[in-house]
């Protein structure tokens, strides 16, 4: 992917010599994030927006971060151990942002997730590049791009096929878009972990690398001393 990274689409509108980003921070290092806001949707959009009203296009990050956010959700419990570490890069957003596929693909495979805290909305896209096969995943979508899709539907670069769903359709979260690489999906179809037990994190990092290596966005991140 690395020597192919001149010839990606931009999987979000970015221009780099304008628009800024914001690296956001959801570990337990980040003191704002507590738990009365966490468990009320609202307020914890109204934090996001209020950081990217700073003049920031954008807020990114959380690729191989140990997250305490999670605990908004069961969907992430388990009976030893919960899930916390996250697998892919979230862009956090205006609802209705559009985003693009990166490269030829196909739809591999999608579905509505509609349990509090999960993706909602998501759409895994299907792509082979020299020769080599891997998947992106697309989740907290809006739930009208489901509409019409065909697994093994070709979905060229470049073309507008999702956009940033509302809470109410991506899983109880603010707007934002959850993008993944996922090598192997392992029989998984419309949904595959974005998050995972710390005790596993070396398996599943081998199987989603960087996202980064296709958004190439984290270079022009910067972190806001006062978030």
């Amino acid at each position: 992917m690395k020597k192919n990274s001149s010839t990606f689409h931009q999987v979000v509108p970015f221009n780099y010599k304008e628009d800024k980003l914001l690296q956001l921070d959801f570990t337990a290092a980040n003191e704002a994030l507590t738990d009365e806001m966490l468990l009320n949707t609202s307020s914890f959009s109204a934090y996001i927006q209020k950081l990217l009203d700073k003049k920031y296009m954008y807020g990114i990050g959380g690729y191989n971060e140990h997250r305490t956010i999670y605990s908004r959700s069961h969907v992430f419990d388990g009976d030893e151990e919960p899930r916390r570490l996250h697998l892919g890069i979230d862009i956090w957003g205006k609802a209705g942002t559009p985003v693009f596929a990166p490269l030829d693909g196909y739809v591999h495979s999608f579905a509505f997730n509609d349990h509090y805290g999960d993706y909602g909305a998501t759409i895994i896209l299907h792509h082979q590049l020299d020769g080599v096969i891997f998947n992106t995943l697309y989740g907290h979508v809006s739930k009208r791009d489901l509409k019409g899709l065909e697994e093994g539907q070709y979905v060229a670069k470049g073309t507008e096929f999702a956009h940033f769903g509302e809470p109410k359709e991506n899983g109880q979260w603010p707007p934002h878009l959850h993008f993944q690489i996922i090598s192997e999906m392992n029989g998984e179809k419309g949904d595959y972990r974005g998050v995972c037990k710390y005790s596993e994190k070396e398996k599943y990092l081998l199987n989603s690398p960087d996202p980064d290596l296709i958004l190439q966005m984290m270079q022009y991140a910067t972190r806001d001393k006062n978030d």
